[in-house]
């Protein structure tokens, strides 16, 4: 890959969020306690993230996102773009999150049963707003269908073909996770992320499974990845976001904000 194509990574972290804590699981699963959600926001933000992702995982219990209030305190705090799914069904929860100071929203359910949905919030707020979040497991060599509820229930869509169908609609950006990969340590899945990020012409944000500096690297450098997505990582201080960006740019990888 040439330098040219891997400028100006972003390093994201991911903050899973149940009721009033950080989560963390392996294959979205056997969660965790790993801190509080506005600690882990502003240490993040502080050591040089360029932007924050919140994810409530319990969305789909309580039919939405229960995430605004923690958005609105860290909107007053962090000044990198916040970015939160979970539960987002409709242009209200849409409104009431970019309301609360959120710069973009993460859609997965009702977008892949409502693909609509893409394209009228793209026109009402902006595509640059609107996130689509796929969570790929792969049913055979070369083949990964798209999952919701945290990798549990079935779309009976083609994660790339719905990745390709999502920019069509207007989304300004896809977040990829692999389930298989997710808090496992064994890499982002390389071939998913590539795939996708060669088919389309918005920023892939690569999520799950990244267990080395050298992995987060590879997301970028081999998949070509726009973004890379860590928790595990970070959570369990295994590195910084400062390492992260120093190890990229000593690959030749150029990132936001230099540290």
């Amino acid at each position: 890959m040439t330098m040219e194509a891997v400028k100006n990574v972003r390093v994201i972290p991911r903050l899973d969020v149940k009721a009033p804590n950080v989560v963390k699981g392996i294959n979205l699963e056997g969660l965790r306690v790993v801190g509080k959600p506005d600690e882990l926001a502003r240490k993040y933000y502080e050591d040089g993230a360029d932007e924050i992702l919140y994810m409530d995982i319990v969305a789909s219990l309580y039919g939405r996102n229960n995430l605004a209030e923690i958005v609105e305190k860290a909107s007053d705090e962090i000044f990198v773009p916040l970015t939160v799914g979970g539960g987002i069904r409709s242009i209200e929860d849409i409104q009431r999150l970019l309301r609360a100071g959120a710069d973009k929203v993460a859609i997965n359910t009702a977008a892949t049963k409502t693909p609509a949905l893409i394209t009228e919030a793209a026109k009402r707020f902006g595509s640059q707003c609107i996130v689509i979040s796929i969570e790929a497991k792969t049913v055979g060599a070369g083949c990964w269908e798209a999952y919701t509820d945290n990798g549990r229930e079935k779309t009976g869509l083609d994660a790339i073909a719905w990745a390709k169908q999502a920019e069509d609609l207007g989304a300004g950006e896809i977040l990829v996770t692999s389930v298989d990969r997710e808090g496992t340590k064994k890499g982002y899945d390389l071939e998913l992320i590539k795939r996708i990020s060669s088919l389309l012409h918005i920023p892939v944000i690569a999520c799950g499974g990244a267990g080395t500096l050298e992995d987060v690297a590879q997301a970028a450098l081999e998949g070509n990845a726009d973004a890379v997505s860590v928790a595990t990582l970070l959570h369990y201080g295994k590195t910084s976001v400062t390492e992260i960006k120093k190890f990229l740019l000593g690959k030749g990888i150029e990132v936001r904000n230099s540290y």
